[in-house]
């Protein structure tokens, strides 16, 4: 089964034809300056993600052989890579209605904003999960 995804004007759409991985949620530094909060993101193979609209991506490089692509229309976060993998983190918030996924581990949350709370129930890691 497909899924398909888009950035808020619609000038990037996306389809993933493969498996996604459950929602792992960022709460490190750079996830949350760069989205106002924490990340939220599935991950797919490159190889079964279709990309229409490429051409409006912006890809930021946010640290060495890491960079996080947006839309440069409307300035949507959408992606989130780490060189020479063969998958990328797609933003769950992208994903056009219901994704069927669950919210795996929380990551990074000794770095978390001291605004929330982290719901209890889910693995939740200090740094990158074991």
């Amino acid at each position: 089964m497909s899924k398909t995804g888009s950035c808020l004007c619609g000038a990037v759409r996306y389809v993933v034809t493969g498996p996604l991985r459950d929602v792992v949620a960022c709460h490190c530094t750079q996830c949350r300056k760069t989205s106002g909060h924490h990340v939220a993101a599935t991950a797919a193979a490159h190889a079964d993600i279709d990309i229409t609209g490429a051409d409006s991506i912006r890809w930021y490089p946010s640290s060495p052989g890491v960079r996080r692509g947006f839309c440069g229309t409307c300035g949507s976060q959408l992606f989130w890579e780490v060189e020479g993998r063969d998958t990328v983190s797609i933003f769950a918030g992208s994903l056009d209605g219901d994704s069927g996924l669950n919210t795996s581990a929380h990551i990074h949350a000794g770095t978390k904003g001291d605004y929330y709370d982290i719901a209890a129930g889910t693995p939740v890691y200090p740094g990158e999960a074991p």
